[in-house]
């Protein structure tokens, strides 16, 4: 009788299985069946979807020409394995979205004759060749890879899947998808067991080919991590950053960790870009197969959120600001773009802006959120995406310093006092760079890397982006005794983060944020407040820099400027040396050369330059005994790794506590054409401190016109409702709020 009773027992469990298994329908993870006859029946009408889908189209049909080709995995980044690998995922994907949607079996049949190819060769697969990587994978060197692989076969193999034959399926899920999504967790917890955009990938992989087979038990490793394992706390990653120091992992910790209330992500806006695929994908796989875990408003809608967050974090041409570890040229053009702006307009509130970028784009899923973008555009809705003055919190609760936007006409100032940002954060504290119209005026230099570009150091991460791109001297922000902001160690940094004292932009005329760092150099606080102003003396806004050093200790300071363009002139006279020298030995001055050197002979140091047809002027308020020098970047780099671009360096020696202040005018213009210079010169004759206490720094700025505007800054109380009265040169100042300008 018992005996009868288990078998009955696992019958009805097999009965149950079969029938879970048949509920769930095909495809349902980003396409779903009734999105796939929605689409079907708008075919024709819908231009903006129309015209992706031709384009995809003869695309894949391209591919389907030339033939599979699986090879043996040998190369790094670059390299040709590693290339086709990642087309072959793509063009899965692709190809299976063209069988829902156009009902051609030509490419399911390519679909699956691909997967079965790598079925037969993942079987036997070893780990990877090249041995550089903390997690090695089976296809490509590195399991980030390999995770992006199955994010998007996950896709291809929902599409096909009723395709296939139950006995196709068991076979691909036995000795492909299931033992890939082992290794890349199970077996690599030091790349997936973490908080970190690797493990993002990771998680979003295994939980959307569980989703597809209806696994619970992956899926609830991709959204949890893996259960009841212990990591050493101690352990790095290859670019210095703790693995699981914290013991948080899973899906849903990569969206409670490394984004702030207000969505900005805390690697930085490349890496975010990179990111929001994963996170939105799989998103909208989960909202789709389990709508009750309510997953775009987990953590009051943060996913949705981090989409306007990042796009606030481009320029003027949607290139996004290379915070950290970044590519410059990287921009909302960016296929992950694409899906973050429809699925953000699909899931979110139809934001009319997105429309706008969608029609820049030029291009839209082939799912329910794209088409009800096409439609959008169709149907006139679009309006221009506004990008004004913004703050962007960093850390989970916000409160881990930020990153503030000032914009004023085609100005933008790009103010960092964030925190380390993962392994991929460098060590610049109150840092910034600054643009007009999209090009880089004062800028950052971004990563140290050619990124898969096989010659350069396999497509990876070279030694510079250490050396030098990480390291302070490489930011436009302060540096004492040719140190690094926190040692230049991440075990440091990661403790640490600025202090917000002020951001406000409700004046249309002055944009201003201010905040305070105290631990990058232990005994030194530094304080830093930046404004963007509009005065009727000046032909566009300029930007005011008001650098506060307090220290308990005599020390060198260096204040970098690198700037964009050919020097026009100074108010200085300066030595070229016949021979080339590097600046310093380590701490990124080895990769400097030191061009030339000056000194101070006025209370105001002036340097103008010009730059794609416009010239800057930098005013700065500079001490008698301050040492003036140009710089390169460059020294050291025997197989020119680095951009060979300019500098120039304020350095203050032998002083305990000091102010630096500097004005960068945006001015004139000139046409090679027409061969005209207009508004060249500088409109400051004159910058000077002429108060800095406790409480106040006040600085008078007297233009070549002899009109003098004054701008105060209260110091220690930065309340709007706050009353002020100050006495400077037998004349009293009244007013409220934390600044004052006239």
């Amino acid at each position: 009788m018992i005996k009868y009773l288990k078998t009955v027992h696992v019958f009805i469990c097999a009965i149950l299985i079969t029938f879970s298994a048949a509920a769930q329908e095909h495809p349902s993870l980003i396409l779903t069946k009734e999105g796939v006859e929605k689409i079907r029946a708008e075919l024709g009408s819908v231009p903006l979807f129309d015209a992706s889908l031709q384009q995809l189209k003869e695309e894949i049909d391209a591919e389907i020409a030339l033939g599979i080709d699986t090879p043996i995995p040998k190369d790094y980044s670059g390299g040709y394995t590693h290339v086709r690998h990642k087309r072959n995922m793509i063009v899965m994907q692709q190809a299976g979205v063209l069988y829902q949607i156009l009902d051609d079996e030509k490419y399911a049949i390519y679909v699956k004759d691909m997967l079965m190819q790598y079925e037969g060769m993942y079987k036997t697969l070893p780990l990877h060749p090249k041995t550089r990587s903390y997690a090695r994978g089976k296809l490509f060197w590195q399991c980030l890879n390999d995770s992006n692989w199955l994010v998007y076969v996950s896709q291809a193999y929902d599409c096909v899947y009723n395709y296939l034959s139950s006995a196709e399926r068991k076979k691909l899920e036995k000795n492909l998808f299931r033992p890939f999504a082992d290794h890349i967790s199970v077996d690599s917890p030091q790349f997936y067991q973490r908080v970190h955009n690797h493990s993002t990938w990771g998680n979003a992989a295994v939980g959307m080919i569980g989703l597809v087979m209806n696994d619970k038990e992956l899926i609830d490793r991709a959204l949890y991590g893996i259960p009841d394992l212990e990591m050493d706390k101690t352990a790095k990653d290859d670019d210095g950053g703790f693995i699981n120091k914290e013991g948080k992992a899973g899906f849903l910790a990569n969206i409670e960790e490394p984004f702030s209330p207000n969505g900005y992500y805390n690697e930085g806006p490349y890496y975010q870009r990179y990111a929001m695929y994963p996170f939105l994908i799989f998103a909208e796989g989960l909202h789709n197969v389990k709508p009750e875990l309510k997953i775009f408003e987990y953590k009051d809608g943060v996913l949705l959120k981090s989409i306007n967050a990042l796009l606030n974090l481009s320029d003027a041409d949607g290139d996004f600001f290379p915070l950290n570890d970044g590519q410059k040229g990287m921009s909302y053009y960016n296929n992950a773009l694409v899906t973050a702006v429809d699925i953000s307009y699909y899931f979110g509130n139809q934001d009319p802006g997105l429309l706008s970028i969608a029609e820049k784009q030029n291009k839209v899923l082939l799912d329910d959120s794209g088409l009800a973008v096409a439609l959008g555009v169709k149907n006139g809705k679009a309006k221009p995406f506004d990008k004004k003055s913004i703050n962007l919190c960093d850390g989970p609760n916000g409160k881990q310093g930020g990153v503030g936007i000032l914009r004023s006409d085609d100005l933008e100032l790009v103010f960092k006092y964030a925190a380390q940002g993962s392994s991929h954060g460098h060590y610049d504290k109150l840092s910034y760079s600054f643009y007009e119209n999209g090009d880089e005026v004062l800028q950052d230099y971004g990563l140290a890397r050619f990124v898969n570009i096989e010659q350069k150091g396999g497509g990876n991460y070279l030694k510079e982006n250490k050396t030098w791109a990480k390291q302070t001297i490489a930011h436009n922000t302060l540096v004492q005794n040719e140190k690094s902001h926190y040692q230049g160690k991440f075990d440091i940094g990661s403790k640490y983060n600025p202090e917000l004292y002020l951001f406000d932009d409700s004046n249309a005329d002055i944009q201003i944020v201010s905040a305070i760092e105290t631990n990058a150099y232990p005994g030194t606080e530094m304080y830093r407040t930046m404004a963007i102003i509009k005065d009727a003396e000046f032909e566009k806004p300029f930007m005011l820099d008001i650098l506060r050093v307090k220290s308990d200790s005599t020390n060198q300071y260096d204040l970098p400027f690198y700037f964009m363009g050919q020097v026009l002139n100074t108010n200085f006279e300066y030595e070229v040396p016949k021979t080339l020298e590097p600046l310093g030995a380590d701490n990124g001055y080895q990769h400097l050369w030191s061009e030339g050197c000056g000194s101070t002979t006025e209370e105001n140091t002036k340097l103008s330059w010009l730059e794609k047809g416009k010239f800057y002027t930098l005013t700065s308020a500079t001490s008698k005994d301050d040492e003036l020098r140009f710089v390169r970047i460059g020294a050291n780099d025997p197989e020119f790794n680095l951009r060979r671009e300019a500098g120039f360096i304020i350095r203050r020696k032998d002083t305990q506590n000091t102010t630096f202040v500097s004005a960068i005018e945006a001015h004139g213009s000139y046409s090679p054409v027409s061969e005209s210079a207009v508004n060249s010169n500088s409109s400051i004759s004159a910058l000077k401190v002429v108060l800095d206490t406790i409480g106040y720094t006040a600085i008078s700025i007297t233009t070549v016109k002899d009109k003098t505007k004054l701008f105060i800054l209260a110091n220690t109380n930065a309340s709007k409702e706050a009353k002020h009265k100050v006495k400077i040169e037998d004349k009293n100042y009244e007013w409220s709020g934390s600044y004052y300008f006239k």
